[in-house]
């Protein structure tokens, strides 16, 4: 849990200096591109350190079963944001694309630490 904890505030302060920075009428396509991201791998990575600490062997069944349901909830999370909520795709799929990138990179630290046994 210690590490979704520094996923939030990395996120949080981050969204909020690119928001300081490109200005107020970008934050909402900010945040929201933020969320989707760090929902899913925040939830993500509680279930795979609790996976392998309890049962390394059903590790990858979890996570193939993680990948096909974040598919379909990262195609529908879009889908929604910018077709229902009207969001402008600019700044939104630049959020979301940074986002993803840097906290899925930061769960890939992550499993290689707890592999070796940090």
């Amino acid at each position: 849990m210690r590490a979704v904890r520094w996923m939030v505030i990395g996120s949080l302060a981050s969204a909020l200096l690119v928001v300081a920075a490109v200005g107020r009428e970008a934050g909402k396509e900010i945040v929201l591109g933020m969320l989707a991201p760090l929902a899913a791998a925040g939830v993500s990575w509680v279930l795979t350190e609790r996976t392998y600490t309890r049962s390394p062997e059903r590790l990858t069944g979890l996570m193939i079963a993680g990948f096909g349901a974040k598919m379909v909830f990262f195609g529908a999370y879009v889908a929604v944001m910018l077709k229902l909520v009207g969001l402008h795709p600019v700044p939104f799929v630049a959020s979301f694309t940074g986002y993803f990138i840097a906290l899925y990179l930061t769960e890939a630290l992550l499993m290689r630490r707890l592999f070796a046994g940090g």
